[in-house]
């Protein structure tokens, strides 16, 4: 199959892209979207956080008084989860919260993905994605003439510092390197402009599954 490859200069048609369709057109498999999708999210979670037990707090190994007598509540140790200074009742710990997927799933996850933005003409390719001048105003009219206004993600092959800093300020539209864009980028966009040379790459990572 063949995509549509417009210009970064006067954003016309400027030829066309030979496609594998069982990439591009590849059915909507949603179960499997889904599962990358909690993947990314749940391999994002930092899982650090800690709270000390009663185990991991110092001191408390004598006991404070006696057991009987004394007219007070019996206790054993002043690092318990009542005393000032003591654990946790149920201390967190820290933990690992990446999920396990198949990289043959995973694939096929990432071409369903991409096929169905092309089904709902929500992908664009561009033979190139460049800005005249580090300035938020020049990337917007670019986008514009483009037919988008906002929530798009640019793929771009390159570290491209002029296209950064005329995005940051822009809240709904990205700029990514294509060996960083994963499931939760995908969907996470109304709109996904890619360079000719980041769909070469998908079209390669992916030719496996």
């Amino acid at each position: 199959m063949d995509l549509q490859i417009y210009s970064n200069t006067n954003h016309d048609a400027a030829g066309k892209l030979a496609v594998s369709e069982a990439i591009f057109d590849r059915k909507y498999n949603e179960p499997l979207i889904h599962q990358a999708v909690q993947k990314s999210l749940a391999g994002w979670r930092q899982g650090s956080v800690k709270t000390k037990s009663r185990a991991d707090v110092r001191g408390g190994g004598k006991k404070p008084w006696r057991q009987k007598g004394t007219g007070r509540a019996r206790a054993g140790s002043i690092r318990g989860p009542i005393w000032r200074g003591g654990g946790h009742t149920f201390a967190k710990s820290p933990r690992d919260f990446s999920q396990k997927m198949n990289k043959k799933a995973m694939k096929v996850a990432f071409a369903s993905i991409l096929s169905e933005l092309l089904r709902q003409n929500r992908l664009r390719v561009i033979d190139a994605f460049t800005v005249s001048e580090a300035k938020t105003k020049a990337l917007v009219q670019k986008l514009a003439a483009l037919g988008f206004t906002d929530n798009v993600l640019i793929v771009v092959s390159d570290f491209d510092y002029d296209l950064m800093l005329a995005a940051r300020n822009l809240p709904n539209v990205g700029v990514m390197e294509m060996h960083d864009v994963d499931p939760v980028d995908l969907v996470g966009f109304e709109h996904i402009v890619m360079t000719v040379e980041s769909v070469k790459f998908f079209e390669e990572r992916l030719a496996s599954c």
